[in-house]
């Protein structure tokens, strides 16, 4: 189904439900890490545990659970002819692949003064490209794998060194030679491109509207400027090994506003890589 009959089906639901019914849930998990889209009656209000969620004119939304949610979320939905509705609904928890790693020399894990200075203004960054929130729906369509590949991360990992922890992995690790073509997994508008970042390296955020985004890191070549459009399939990057990365590799993450979601919740299983379209490098 095309993007455009998605949202008229999804916005004659919302019309058609009773106040009782005002919320449509598309594909939900409901599972830490998620992504939630769906729709209500254009006008309507909505909170998630008393965060507001932005809605579209047409009364399209979406939000996502972050690693740690808790077990429960509260949604409010208020239409402007009814009275709010309250919905629970009850949230999996994940089990984590935690790695233990001793003996490491202190220099190795912890950047010197200059290092977490540069890391944390190229951070900040990253976090103002997060909050534009553009008026697109582009976070309705069907998503698809950036590229196909060995799953070498995982979303929600997280290593201890000397008994330390680090900070969990937020993304997802796909092995590939080195410029291997990236395309764009859904549509949106890139808000971020930067070519060194000290931690991610070649680095790009493309916005799917609402809090949505998409982040790209470790890339070898960035094919696209801030500010453009670009379609769903197009050559966005090239993977490579910049930053603090151990080899060629493309790790993908999705944000909603701050709150840091897995991107394998939004795709089916990774393709064949021989029953997939050929992505060759240069």
């Amino acid at each position: 189904m095309t993007l455009w009959l998605r949202h008229i089906a999804l916005l004659l639901l919302a019309l058609t439900a009773g106040s009782a019914q005002a919320l449509e849930i598309r594909d939900g998990q409901w599972q830490q890490g998620a992504v939630i889209r769906g729709s209500v009656p254009p006008g309507t209000a909505i909170t998630v545990d008393d965060k507001p969620v932005r809605v579209s004119e047409e009364g399209l939304f979406v939000f996502g659970l972050d690693r740690d949610a808790p077990a429960s979320v509260t949604v409010t939905v208020k239409t402007p002819e009814a009275e709010p509705q309250v919905r629970r609904f009850d949230v999996k928890a994940r089990d984590y692949r935690i790695q233990r790693i001793e003996g490491v020399p202190q220099s190795t894990v912890t950047p010197n003064p200059e290092q977490v200075a540069r890391a944390r203004k190229e951070a900040a960054m990253a976090w103002k490209a997060r909050q534009k929130a553009l008026e697109r729906t582009d976070f309705m369509t069907d998503f698809q794998w950036p590229l196909t590949g060995i799953i070498t991360g995982v979303y929600g990992s997280q290593r201890f060194y000397n008994g330390e922890p680090r900070r969990p992995h937020y993304g997802v690790d796909i092995a590939a030679p080195q410029g291997t073509t990236v395309v764009a997994p859904a549509p949106g508008v890139v808000t971020l491109v930067h070519d060194d970042m000290f931690f991610s390296g070649g680095t790009l955020i493309v916005d799917h509207g609402q809090g949505l985004s998409s982040t790209f890191i470790h890339l070898h070549k960035i094919l696209v400027e801030e500010g453009d459009e670009v379609a769903q399939g197009q050559a966005i990057a090239q993977v490579g090994a910049t930053g603090r990365a151990t080899g060629p590799h493309l790790d993908w993450r999705m944000n909603w506003f701050d709150h840091r979601v897995d991107p394998t919740t939004l795709v089916g299983p990774m393709p064949d890589p021989e029953a997939s379209a050929e992505q060759s490098a240069p």
